[in-house]
């Protein structure tokens, strides 16, 4: 195969997956990233307050609120997937971007059920914390991968001459195109 697959930019379904060039996944991982995000923080600031209680229960809520996100950023993400040409490097690199995702997922959904049973009792002890600092630094590399198959290979994102467009000199009165 010889350049970019034109398949690898068009949906599966644009009505689960986004419409040409406006892929729904890249918008839906921002709820997971930064409810983990600030779960992280709850955790680290629950050890500087007098009362962590609310930090703790915060931070376990969080981690919920992120699997869930995850969990539908997690379809239309393989969605997406599908439309790679299996056997390609960004398919290889989809693959394992889904994997640590879900391996990402698991270990917030055992984080949040080991808090569950422990019950907020002050501030996150290390090994929770420790936990929650490693998924979050797995989830950087893997949204690293991510921006690998959107920016470097351009899966999901419209062609070149689609993307010329917005390069093309802005004229008063015109639709933006010019010639």
């Amino acid at each position: 195969m010889d350049g970019p697959s034109p398949q690898a930019k068009r949906p599966v379904s644009a009505v689960l997956a986004g419409p040409y060039g406006h892929p729904f996944h890249p918008i839906l991982v921002t709820v997971p990233i930064g409810a983990w995000v600030g779960s992280l923080v709850f955790d680290i600031a629950s050890h500087i307050v007098d009362d962590p209680d609310f930090l703790s229960r915060g931070a376990m809520w969080l981690m919920a609120i992120g699997v869930i996100g995850a969990l539908v950023a997690a379809v239309v993400g393989f969605l997406d997937l599908l439309v790679i040409p299996a056997g390609s490097r960004a398919f290889r690199v989809g693959l394992l971007h889904m994997t640590l995702n879900l391996l990402v997922t698991a270990g917030y959904v055992a984080g949040f059920l080991w808090r569950q049973s422990d019950g907020p009792s002050g501030s996150v002890p290390a090994g929770q914390l420790t936990l929650n600092a490693v998924s979050l630094a797995v989830l950087g590399v893997s949204g690293f991968l991510g921006g690998k198959l959107a920016y470097h290979y351009g899966v999901r994102v419209a062609d070149e001459a689609t993307q010329a467009e917005g390069f093309t000199p802005y004229r008063r009165g015109t639709s933006g195109r010019t010639g």
